[in-house]
């Protein structure tokens, strides 16, 4: 079965995120994405606040950026979330985008040791465990969480590159890939990530894929998609987004999820019209014609 989500896109202020969070839960989307990039919105307060306004909704953060974030902070975070809101909470970490790290300056000479470090650490805090590391980024000296969850919930990891797609497969519960992403594209991080856990010797539980889809719909969806992919750089592309009716972007949803995708996220461009519309549209047109 296919998940459905939806991303709430920090080009919209933060006070409209209440009336998207009511509109998700009274549609029933099963999931939305919310991302922390610089220098928009937080992603932890907006998950917080997102999780306390609706009642059933799943929320995620798709990703959080290592070099801005202390370890045991952010999973002491992340554990407050797990405990508040069992079941429902998904968050990411990724090497987030070098350019605003160094606008910061907290851009990492390294940073696929950066992410491994840290998701090693996050990973085994979560666990409940008493932590000791001495690593080039990641130093804890007798770290444990006094509140951890009842079970250790999953970490999830954005990357783009191959080496980040393996280390996600390696590190990492889950993996986040963004709208560049085709369905050849999800087919080949597929074999990155069953690498990655095959060289960990991790086997047995499910290595969950999310995977960012660009979509529009309405009578200017196709002109709207297409500006959106050419500020990215990324017209032309075959496979990558869907502009038109619900048939159109659940064709488009069912070729990434036969590529490997255990969950697709629409992605709504940044000007969209009607964003509270835009989730009806993918709970009550596009939801029933993906299986």
């Amino acid at each position: 079965m296919t998940v459905l989500g939806m991303v709430f896109r920090p080009q919209l202020p933060p006070e409209r995120l209440r009336s998207m969070v009511r509109a998700a839960d009274e549609a029933g989307l099963a999931e939305l994405w919310l991302w922390e990039d610089c220098f928009l919105e937080s992603g932890i307060a907006s998950a917080a606040a997102a999780l306390a306004w609706s009642e059933r909704l799943r929320v995620g953060v798709g990703l959080l950026p290592v070099p801005l974030r202390n370890a045991a902070l952010a999973t002491m975070e992340a554990a407050t979330l797990h405990r508040l809101f069992p079941g429902r909470v998904m968050l990411g970490v990724g090497h987030g985008v070098q350019d605003w790290m160094g606008q910061v300056g907290a851009r990492a000479e390294s940073p696929l040791t950066l992410l491994r470090e840290h998701l090693d650490a996050m990973r085994a805090l979560l666990a409940g465990e008493r932590v000791t590391t001495e690593g080039r980024y990641v130093r804890l000296d007798g770290v444990a969480l006094d509140w951890p969850p009842a079970s250790a919930p999953a970490v999830y990891a954005g990357a783009r590159g191959p080496r980040s797609v393996r280390l996600t497969g390696e590190a990492a519960d889950g993996t986040i890939l963004d709208a560049s992403t085709t369905p050849e594209g999800v087919r080949a991080a597929r074999r990155l990530i069953d690498e990655g856990r095959r060289s960990a010797g991790r086997g047995g539980a499910a290595h969950p894929v999310v995977v960012y889809l660009h979509a529009a719909t309405g009578p200017d969806a196709r002109e709207r998609l297409r500006a959106e992919l050419g500020r990215d750089g990324q017209e032309g592309t075959p496979g990558l987004g869907a502009a038109g009716d619900a048939e159109h972007v659940a064709k488009a949803v069912r070729r990434l999820a036969e590529a490997g995708a255990d969950t697709v996220v629409l992605q709504p461009t940044a000007d969209e019209p009607d964003p509270e519309g835009f989730i009806r549209f993918i709970t009550d047109e596009v939801g029933p014609l993906v299986p």
